[in-house]
């Protein structure tokens, strides 16, 4: 049995499989390939049937989103390492071999992350995930090479192989047994930031999460929901909250919502300044969705004892007030 196993989530996406999947089948021989389709009502069955004959297909019964999705269809994929990979990601040559090296020799890393660029500008990072996630000590996302809205070109100042917090979505490697082990994506978040909680959820165990400079991707972005959504920014916000109720360390949970809270108000009037109505009533909705569920996922909560998840304690104060624009500048 091949080793690692190629698997794409699919929802009306066929004309998206039919522009990307040759790069994924062309220079994945390593693997099994797999389309996990979440019902779709367009033709992404019949393209797959016709056209992609070798692919393996797994057929849900309704639209899961992201986290259920991904839960459902991997139940019965049995390879030992997994490449969760999104419909919009053009592969490389020989980007799986360094992924399976890495896992070979280090049995303590569950989680990688290829180098992300950006398919439209292929010089520059992609806001995705690029070289590799971080959080702030107040649940904030960031990236070496994204910084909110500033991307970096790609220099090669992230070419070496490191430990990161958390791994893209886009394109999102890990052992099957460690994902069967974390029950997979929490399937409340249904889109955004489930990754960053399965990541978090691996770093309490004990288990490393790594950034390979040697596989590289590129990355559409915004394929599926676009980041002018409101949907995407109540998402977001509402998911993030609910990431640091289930994994804040017991001490640091209260003050480090609290303030949290008054940030994402700030956000909020924020975009009400800007003339983005709809992206306020998001952050509302999010914070109302919050509350509404902060009893269940308190039930959720894992026990840690590792304390010190952040590099920094305000990539919002960093970047918005000290101006630091680039991962580099931010130490």
């Amino acid at each position: 049995m091949k080793k690692i196993a190629v698997v794409i989530l699919n929802w009306n996406g066929s004309n998206l499989l039919r522009q990307f999947l040759p790069s994924i089948i062309s220079f994945s021989k390593e693997a099994n390939i797999y389309v996990i389709d979440n019902a779709s009502t367009d033709d992404s069955i019949i393209v797959l049937e016709k056209e992609f004959p070798s692919v393996s297909i797994i057929k849900n019964t309704g639209n899961f989103g992201f986290a259920k999705g991904y839960n459902e269809g991997l139940r019965s994929i049995k390879e030992p390492y997994l490449a969760l990979v999104n419909s919009d990601i053009e592969a490389t040559e020989n980007w799986l071999q360094p992924i399976i090296n890495l896992f070979n020799k280090e049995p303590e890393t569950a989680i990688i992350q290829p180098k992300i660029l950006d398919y439209k500008n292929k010089t520059y990072f992609e806001y995705a995930g690029a070289a590799g996630g971080y959080i702030d000590k107040y649940g904030y996302p960031f990236c070496r090479g994204r910084l909110f809205d500033s991307i970096e070109e790609d220099k090669g100042q992230y070419n070496t192989t490191i430990e990161i917090f958390w791994a893209s979505g886009a394109c999102f490697f890990i052992r099957n047994e460690v994902y069967k082990k974390l029950n997979g994506f929490d399937e409340d978040f249904f889109a955004h930031q489930e990754e960053i909680d399965l990541c978090w959820r691996a770093f309490n165990i004990d288990y490393t999460i790594k950034y390979c400079a040697e596989t590289v991707v590129y990355h559409v972005g915004g394929a599926t929901l676009n980041s002018k959504n409101p949907k995407k920014t109540f998402l977001n916000f509402r998911n993030s909250l609910f990431m640091l109720v289930k994994n804040l360390p017991g001490t640091k949970i209260i003050p480090i919502l609290f303030l949290r809270l008054i940030l994402d108000g700030i956000a909020g009037v924020h975009f009400l300044f800007q003339g983005k109505l709809v992206h306020f009533w998001a952050v509302l909705k999010a914070h109302f969705s919050f509350y509404w569920f902060l009893p269940k996922y308190l039930k959720k909560r894992s026990i840690t004892n590792r304390k010190k998840y952040f590099l920094i304690s305000s990539i919002v104060f960093q970047y918005f007030v000290k101006k630091r624009n680039t991962f580099s500048k931010l130490f």
